[in-house]
């Protein structure tokens, strides 16, 4: 990759003593204190290190940015950064990137983008590592192009017993339809490779609509390319984003509006109006009101980063589903009904994105067409109750939780919901039989 990583790669990684140090996530929902934590700078330090740690009995976790909202990470054991593990190779002949695992979304896009290349879909923000992101199945929204982990087209990984696997579709094709999503379970990503394609530009479309008229034509409205609302509960409104390629020419959104809107309107005034709701609970219909109705239409124009993905300041909790994309309207409708009927107080837009079907064996759109609807609530805000009521109207749509997002099923329930759960369940048994990359999110999602 990088002259960062060949450096020392004969050497052995020894897990350090931290300094009574706890490890949260960027939500502040999990906090764990593991006993030793490394950073390998290279794959046969990190095998290393995964290996010593075996033979001390101790478990071990790979730890990203933390953006994720569940304890999938969290270890009493070794705790592996991967802030070292960086580097991005460009095939332009193959149209792929391979990145090393640490390497966080923000610098591939902008490495790709000088390239005059791009991932074909992305999520809403960049700030987490790769490796992070897929294991958890990160996703943005569109009716053809899947999830992030949808578009690797290989990967490696180091196995409890500290050997590099590499897989993909010709190579050990088994582990490839698991690990692309494997959730830290089936063992520590090293790098992974991305199929790529020339940049190209996106005509995004924002524009208040009504729920109703969201809801009544939502299946004309996902023919578009890439298209998400926000509906703001306690209200019948809804800001919609359309984003379609074009021929261009580029018309980027200039730089004074969209500091006003993108950072003064959508981190700076909604993190004080959360703040006053979080206060004052009462106030928060009368502040949706006002923040649906000063919704404004904007176009612009600009490479696929730069349309995709939002600065995101605002701390939040959120559980997200993603149900049969037949389901979406009446579970919204179900939705919105419940928290009409409810005294709960909601601050947060709820997010609705699409995916279409793909093959991996975790992923929350395996074998059927996806819709996803997220719920949030401003960090510090009790949020049990609200999310509780949601997940009940979920569940009864078939609804998978995304795998870094705040939910309460288990290993009985995804037996049902994945048809390729055994699968993958299967291979955990073979790669990792005594658990080296268990915990109790692993114990209870995937069984014991």
């Amino acid at each position: 990759m990088d002259e960062q990583q060949t450096q020392g790669s004969t050497r052995t990684a020894s897990p350090v003593r931290t300094r009574n140090g706890t490890w949260r996530n960027w939500a502040g929902t999990v906090a764990a204190r593991p006993a030793r934590e490394t950073v390998p700078a290279s794959a046969a330090e990190l095998a290393g290190a995964v290996r010593d740690a075996a033979a001390h009995g101790m478990r071990v976790k790979a730890v990203g940015t933390g953006h994720s909202f569940t304890a999938a990470a969290a270890t009493d054991g070794l705790l592996i950064r991967p802030d070292l593990l960086t580097g991005i190779q460009i095939d332009h002949e193959a149209g792929t990137v391979t990145v090393a695992a640490g390497t966080p979304l923000k610098r591939l896009n902008v490495a790709l983008a000088r390239e005059g290349l791009s991932l074909t879909n992305m999520g809403d923000i960049m700030e987490q590592t790769v490796a992070g992101a897929t294991s958890t199945g990160t996703h943005g929204t569109g009716r053809a192009s899947a999830s992030l982990s949808a578009q690797i087209t290989a990967l490696e990984l180091v196995t409890a017993d500290g050997s590099l696997l590499s897989c993909s579709r010709e190579q050990n094709p088994e582990l490839f339809a698991a690990a692309r999503i494997g959730l830290g379970a089936l063992g520590v990503i090293t790098s992974l490779t991305f199929a790529v394609e020339p940049v190209f530009l996106l005509r995004a479309r924002e524009e208040p609509m009504g729920f109703d008229q969201v809801t009544a034509e939502f299946d004309q409205l996902v023919a578009d390319e890439h298209f998400e609302f926000y509906w703001f509960p306690h209200t019948g409104n809804c800001s919609t984003k359309r984003n379609n390629r074009t021929a261009g020419p580029a018309a980027p959104v200039g730089r004074l509006s969209g500091w006003f809107e993108d950072e003064f309107l959508s981190n700076g005034v909604f993190q004080a109006a959360n703040t006053l709701g979080r206060a004052v609970p009462a106030t928060i219909p009368s502040l949706a009101r006002l923040s649906s109705r000063a919704l404004s239409a904007r176009t612009y124009t600009d490479i696929p980063y730069k349309v995709f993905t939002s600065p995101r300041r605002v701390r939040f909790v959120e559980m997200e589903y993603a149900v049969p994309r037949e389901a979406l309207v009446p579970a919204l409708r179900e939705l919105r009904a419940m928290v009409d009927r409810s005294p709960l107080r909601v601050s947060f837009p709820v997010e609705v994105r699409t995916a279409p079907a793909d093959d991996i064996a975790l992923s929350t759109a395996s074998g059927r067409e996806t819709a996803y609807i997220a719920v949030h609530l401003y960090k510090g805000t009790p949020y049990q109750a609200y999310f509780t009521a949601a997940e009940r109207i979920f569940t009864a749509h078939e609804g998978r939780p995304h795998w870094g997002k705040i939910h309460t099923r288990d290993a009985e329930y995804f037996a049902e919901v994945y048809p390729r759960f055994a699968e993958f369940t299967a291979l955990r048994d073979r790669l990792d039989p005594d658990r080296l990359f268990g915990n109790d999110y692993l114990r209870r999602v995937l069984g014991d």
